[in-house]
C-alpha cells in the first residue's frame, strides 16, 4: 500500500535536513531559495518495536518494517497561488501527497537566512495556509462555474454538488481549511477527485536548536503551534532537524551514545515517523516464519481478504480464511504452539476486520 507524506515549508526552515534525518540521505543542503526544483522522495521505515519482538522468538533470516514514501518538496513562497516562487508547479507537488509535513523554523542563525527576515512560527504557518487556501478557493470557483448552470436547471446531482461546492467556498473565505469542516460522506464524495490542499491532515514539526530542543515544551514558539495545532485538531512534534541530519552518519550506538550526552531523546525520528503513518490513517498486521518476518500496511477498517491483496492480489481472489492471533497473545505465550495450547489460535473468514497488531496466515486457492 503506497501511502505518501509531503515536507513543506517556507525556504531555508530545515526542510532538506528533515528528509535527511528521515530517510537517512545525504542530500546536499545550501543556502538559499528553491534549491530543491524537484521532489526528492524516499522510503521510510517505521521503527515498531513489536517487530523486534517477534524476532527474537521467530529468528528469521529477513525482516521488513512497515514503510511510507516521503517526499522533500521544494520551499513555499508568498504568493504561490499566483505562481510566485515555483508557484502551481510546487501546488501540484503538495496534491500527489496524503498528510503534509510541516516544517516551522524556530532556531535562529545569522549564517541562513530568512526569507520573511525574522523567526515568527504562527506567521510562516498563516503563508502558507493562505497560500493553500487560495489555491483550493480558486479550483473550487472553477468548479463552481462549470456546474452552475446545471444546478440552475435543478439537475439534481449538479445541484448536490454546487451546494456542496459553495459551502466549502464560504468556509475558504473565512481563511479556514477544509479539513476542519464536517462533512457528509456524499459531500466527501463529491470532492474527493479535486485534491484540495487544505482537505489533508497538517502535522507541524518545530525546527529548533540543539540549546532549544532539550527542553522544547518549555519552549515559547514551540507552544505556540502545539496549541495552534491542538485547535485544528493536528499533531505538533519538535525536532532539530541539523543534529539529526548529521547524526546518519554514525552507527546505532554512536548516535544513541552521542544522544546521551546530549540529554535528547533519541526517539524523535522515530516519533515523526510514528505520528505520520497514524495520521494517514494506517495500521500494521505481521506475517511470520523463520524466512521472514514483515510488517504490512493497512488502512483501518479493511477486511481479510482486502489484506490478504495488500500481500499479493491472488491472495485476495483466491481467499478462503485466514489463521489469526494477536501480537499480546505471541509475547504473553511465547510461541504459536503456547497460543493454540490456551485456544487463543483463531480461524476468521471474508468478514473479519483486521486489527492492528493481528499475525495473519491466508489460506487460498486460485
Amino acid at each position: 500500500m503506497s501511502l505518501k507524506a509531503g515536507i513543506i515549508g517556507l525556504p531555508n526552515v530545515g526542510k532538506t535536513s528533515m528528509f535527511n534525518a528521515l530517510t537517512n540521505s545525504q542530500i546536499e543542503i545550501v543556502d538559499y531559495p528553491f534549491a530543491t526544483i524537484t521532489p526528492n522522495i524516499s522510503v521510510v521505515e517505521v521503527a515498531d518495536k513489536r517487530v523486534d519482538d517477534i524476532v527474537k522468538i521467530f529468528k528469521p533470516k529477513k525482516t521488513v518494517y512497515a514503510t511510507f514514501e516521503l517526499c522533500d518538496i521544494s520551499g513555499l513562497a508568498k504568493g504561490a497561488s499566483k505562481g510566485e516562487g515555483l508557484g502551481n508547479q510546487f501546488l501540484a507537488y503538495i496534491r500527489e501527497v496524503d498528510a503534509i509535513l510541516h516544517i516551522v523554523r524556530c532556531f535562529e542563525d545569522e549564517n541562513i537566512s530568512h526569507v520573511e527576515q525574522g523567526i515568527d512560527p504562527l506567521r510562516d504557518i498563516e503563508i502558507i495556509k493562505l497560500e493553500l487556501i487560495l489555491a483550493d478557493l480558486q479550483t473550487v470557483e472553477n468548479r463552481i462555474n462549470k456546474v452552475e448552470r446545471k444546478a440552475k436547471s435543478n439537475e439534481k446531482e449538479a445541484l448536490v454538488e454546487f451546494n456542496c461546492l459553495n459551502k466549502i467556498k464560504g468556509h475558504l473565505l473565512q481563511n479556514q481549511m477544509v479539513f476542519s469542516m464536517e462533512l457528509s460522506k456524499e459531500e466527501i464524495n463529491i470532492i474527493k477527485n479535486f485534491s484540495l490542499l487544505t482537505l489533508k491532515p497538517v502535522i507541524y514539526i518545530a525546527n529548533m536548536s540543539e540549546e532549544e530542543i532539550v527542553d522544547y515544551q518549555n519552549n515559547e514558539k514551540f507552544q505556540q503551534i502545539y496549541k495552534l495545532a491542538e485547535k485544528e485538531n493536528n499533531k505538533a512534534l519538535a525536532i532539530c532537524a541539523k543534529l539529526e541530519a548529521e547524526l546518519v552518519a554514525f552507527d546505532k550506538d554512536s548516535k544513541t551514545e552521542f544522544m546521551k550526552d546530549l540529554g535528547i531523546d533519541l526517539s524523535s525520528i522515530d516519533q515523526v515517523t510514528k505520528v505520520t503513518y497514524d495520521t494517514l490513517g494506517l495500521c500494521t498486521f505481521f506475517t511470520v516464519g523463520e524466512p521472514e518476518v514483515k510488517a504490512w500496511t493497512f488502512k483501518k477498517g479493511m477486511k481479510a481478504p482486502e489484506c490478504a491483496g495488500v500481500i499479493h492480489s491472488d491472495f485476495e481472489r483466491g481467499f478462503i480464511k485466514a489463521e489469526c492471533y494477536t501480537f499480546t497473545d505471541l509475547i504473553n505465550y511465547g510461541s504459536e504452539a503456547g497460543i493454540k495450547e490456551k485456544g487463543l489460535f483463531r480461524i476468521e473468514g471474508k468478514e473479519y476486520l483486521v486489527k492492528d497488531g493481528d499475525i495473519l496466515h491466508f489460506r487460498f486457492n486460485v
